[in-house]
């Protein structure tokens, strides 16, 4: 089964794409092809959407679903004339939030992803500077880093670090364990005074040569027996450091990220 679904919103459509993912990703026998529809804010581009998702019906011979975000009452009626499936974020959870609350909602286009907030938003930038200035070990003075996330080469520490930095404003720092440190089987001095700060990225063998293979083409760094012998090593050393470890194989860094601040207990607003 093929089916397209639109994201449309007045503002980014991240907002809408997001929460559109996850429901899509709950019907893995269907075959979505996803378009993102962002600033539909006037009349002009209602009807080009319309038009966008009328085509889509008929050339999957079955209605195009719409997942919506958007604030205007007027702009969500033409999108409402189209043929297909209309499901309307806002207007789902709005009016349970307004009964819970005791108040009407005061409709902003982009409040959710706007720069509402400048402090927040210099927060972020800062946090993304660090996590590249900190990043793979380029700098080892971490007395400034909310967490340090340590493993093997190409584990998926500089994506987490990133993505805590941009959703969380969290000053990550990420360092790769060498062979050295793995033949020392010990933490670098650097590292055991900031043994609170440590989280271990662990990764089954097999997928970390697929990834490093990408990146060095028949390289022995890329081997599956050079890869073996450093997860297992760096397991170890973890383990004798009493370092807590996620599995990072088959995890997204949405939900590495999410498990890396639950263990550190570090509560943060997701912007």
């Amino acid at each position: 089964m093929k089916r397209t679904v639109f994201f449309i919103s007045d503002g980014t459509a991240i907002t809408a794409e997001t929460l559109g993912h996850s429901l899509i990703t709950q019907f893995p026998d269907v075959s979505f092809r996803q378009v993102r529809l962002p600033f539909v804010d006037n009349e002009q581009a209602c009807r080009e959407a319309v038009n966008a998702i009328n085509l889509a019906t008929v050339r999957d011979g079955a209605p195009a679903i719409v997942i919506n975000t958007m604030l205007d009452e007027t702009l969500c009626a033409i999108i409402g004339t189209s043929s297909g499936v209309l499901l309307d974020l806002f207007a789902t959870f709005l009016r349970p939030m307004e009964q819970a609350l005791g108040i009407a909602h005061k409709p902003r286009v982009g409040q959710a992803h706007g720069l509402t907030n400048v402090d927040k938003y210099e927060g972020r930038m800062d946090a993304t500077n660090y996590a590249l200035t900190h990043d793979d070990g380029v700098s080892v003075d971490f007395k400034e880093a909310d967490l340090i996330l340590v493993g093997v080469s190409r584990s998926g520490k500089t994506p987490t670090c990133l993505y805590m930095a941009l959703h969380f404003g969290v000053k990550a720092a990420n360092y790769p364990l060498t062979p050295e440190d793995l033949d020392e089987m010990r933490l670098p001095h650097f590292l055991r005074k900031h043994k609170y700060k440590l989280v271990g990225l662990d990764i089954e063998p097999e997928r970390l040569s697929q990834i490093r293979e990408t990146r060095r083409p028949g390289s022995r760094y890329a081997s599956l027996r050079q890869c073996r012998q450093e997860v297992d090593a760096a397991r170890s050393l973890l383990r004798m450091e009493g370092v807590p470890m996620f599995v990072t194989t088959h995890s997204s860094i949405e939900e590495i990220s999410s498990r890396v601040l639950l263990q550190l207990g570090l509560q943060r607003e997701m912007f």
